[in-house]
């Protein structure tokens, strides 16, 4: 009963803090109103795609409003500092998913599905997006159809073009295009390379990915490459990664760089610490850090994202890190359980948060800092309530990230210590 009432107040404040922050945001659009005049929205789907939120708020009011909700959810846990926003913050995503479908009256078209639905919205410039990527799916799109290219049916399983993923470097501008198709063979393969890359020389690597099931996933299992070296790499905190289709990679390196040096501030290190890297991936945080600390630990469940980090490391020449493929919490309760000790734990789960199994671990090894990295506030509060409630730990502070300007999406940083 308590908790059902906790809820509708914490919903009346945060519809308080919206009304107001709308108000001071948007004069202008109320004033236009005002006058008469129709409010054009600056995205022309914004209305059906659904992902920018926030895209006719102001870029300050946008982040007010973040900073309230990250208070509102954290502020009980310890103290929320000022949020980080992004100079420029227009076209900050390095990758691009675009999907293709044929519609009547116009034909080919690429995009985004419209919200909670398989509708393809077309869409040839977005705010969000790197623009360069935005240019190259226009001509795989006109290309596609000079050379007589069907896209994918997903009722019927007819048709060819599916999907095309670009990824682009932010700091080494190296560009990858990903043509997801739902068979094996691109008809005229080496004359379609040949004039794709006519129009953009900077392209550095194209792959062919073949997805044939009916299924949500972008991605299938089989791939090839056409034309370079099969990946990209990339500069982030000082080091370099090799970034193929299927890894996981931050999609705003600039506000990336300002977590993970925050996340770095946080964890105290002075050279000599042992430190684990949960869930960590292509091992971004852990190489990022291992200048900084005695020994680096990183555990990641995907295999594909272990042989990545492993190479990463090599590119970087680090000889202090070492990866291991296996489940984040059972492999800190392993460490407890033989009597190893580790100084810091940095995690970056999911937006599901993370699991009691791993937060117990966590407990069990007793590490003196940990730095939480959340990608959503409301399951990163949930864990606080359970860390805080079960030890010592104690939340010393939280830092807001706005790595998704536009959307109503929030990352966080936090250190907990005895």
């Amino acid at each position: 009963m308590e908790k059902k009432i906790e809820k509708k107040i914490e919903k009346k404040i945060e519809k308080k803090i919206e009304k107001k922050i709308e108000r001071k945001g948007e004069r202008g659009h109320r004033a236009s109103k005002e006058r008469g005049e129709k409010r054009q929205s600056l995205c022309p789907v914004s209305g059906k795609c659904g992902g920018c939120q926030y895209v006719d708020m102001p870029y300050k009011a946008q982040l007010k409003r973040k900073q309230k909700q990250a208070e509102l959810l954290l502020k009980e846990y310890g103290r929320v500092m000022p949020i980080i926003g992004m100079e420029e913050p227009a076209h900050y995503r390095n990758k691009v998913h675009a999907v293709f479908d044929f519609q009547r009256g116009k034909g080919m078209v690429s995009g985004i599905y419209e919200q909670k639905s398989h509708r393809v919205v077309p869409v040839d410039n977005c705010l969000l997006e790197n623009q360069k990527a935005g240019e190259i799916i226009r001509s795989v799109r006109e290309l596609a159809k000079s050379f007589k290219l069907k896209s994918y049916d997903e009722d019927s399983g007819y048709g060819l073009l599916r999907h095309v993923l670009v990824r682009v470097g932010h700091s080494t501008g190296e560009i990858m295009v990903v043509l997801v198709l739902g068979s094996p063979i691109l008809p005229s393969k080496k004359n379609f390379v040949n004039e794709l890359c006519k129009l953009h020389p900077e392209i550095t690597t194209i792959l062919v990915n073949v997805n044939d099931k009916k299924t949500s996933m972008v991605l299938g299992e089989k791939e090839q490459v056409i034309y370079g070296k099969g990946y990209i790499e990339d500069e982030l905190c000082g080091r370099r990664f090799k970034i193929s289709a299927k890894s996981f990679y931050q999609v705003n390196s600039v506000q990336t760089e300002a977590l993970y040096e925050k996340a770095a501030e946080y964890a105290q290190l002075t050279g000599k610490e042992t430190v684990v890297d949960a869930y960590c991936g292509i091992g971004t945080i852990a190489l990022a850090v291992a200048g900084q600390a005695g020994k680096v630990i990183g555990v990641e469940l995907n295999k594909d994202a272990v042989r990545d980090a492993v190479t990463n490391a090599k590119i970087n020449q680090i000889k202090n890190v070492h990866f291991y493929q296996n489940d984040a919490g059972r492999f800190l309760t392993q460490m407890a359980d033989a009597g190893e000790k580790v100084d810091v734990v940095f995690l970056d789960p999911p937006r599901s948060g993370s699991t009691e199994e791993f937060l117990d671990a966590l407990l069990c090894i007793r590490p003196k800092r940990v730095v939480y990295i959340s990608c959503e506030p409301e399951t990163l509060a949930r864990d606080l309530k359970y860390l805080t409630g079960k030890s010592s730990y104690r939340v010393r502070e939280i830092t807001p990230v706005d790595m998704f300007p536009f959307t109503g999406n929030i990352e966080a940083v936090c250190l907990l210590s005895n």
